[in-house]
C-alpha cells in the first residue's frame, strides 16, 4: 500500500493542471442553444463556416445525424437541432 500512494502520488505531478484559462481555451463551445437558431449557432452545431457550401453541409450533418440518431441510443433533442442547423444553413 505504502509503494501504491507514492505511485499515485508520483503520477499525479505529472499530470497536467486544469485552470480557467486552459478551460476557457478549450475547442469545445461552452454554452446552452439560443431561442431561435442563428447562422451563428448553426454553424458552430455543425462544426463548419456559416457561409459553407451545400455540399459540405450536407456532408457533416450526414456524420452528425449518424452518431445522434435516436434509432441508434443518441439524444431525440441534438438530432433535431442538428437538423435544424442543416436546414437553416441549406436556406442561404
Amino acid at each position: 500500500m505504502p509503494t501504491l500512494s507514492k505511485k499515485m502520488a508520483e503520477a499525479y505531478k505529472v499530470l497536467p493542471k486544469l485552470d480557467a484559462k486552459s478551460l476557457a481555451n478549450s475547442k469545445y463551445y461552452k454554452g446552452g442553444f439560443e431561442p431561435t437558431m442563428t447562422k451563428r449557432e448553426a454553424s458552430l452545431i455543425l462544426g463548419v463556416s456559416p457561409t459553407a457550401s451545400k455540399s459540405k453541409i450536407k456532408e457533416r450533418y450526414k456524420k452528425l445525424i449518424v452518431l445522434n440518431h435516436p434509432d441508434c441510443q443518441g439524444s431525440p433533442y441534438l438530432a433535431s437541432k442538428i437538423s435544424q442547423a442543416k436546414d437553416l444553413l441549406e436556406k442561404k
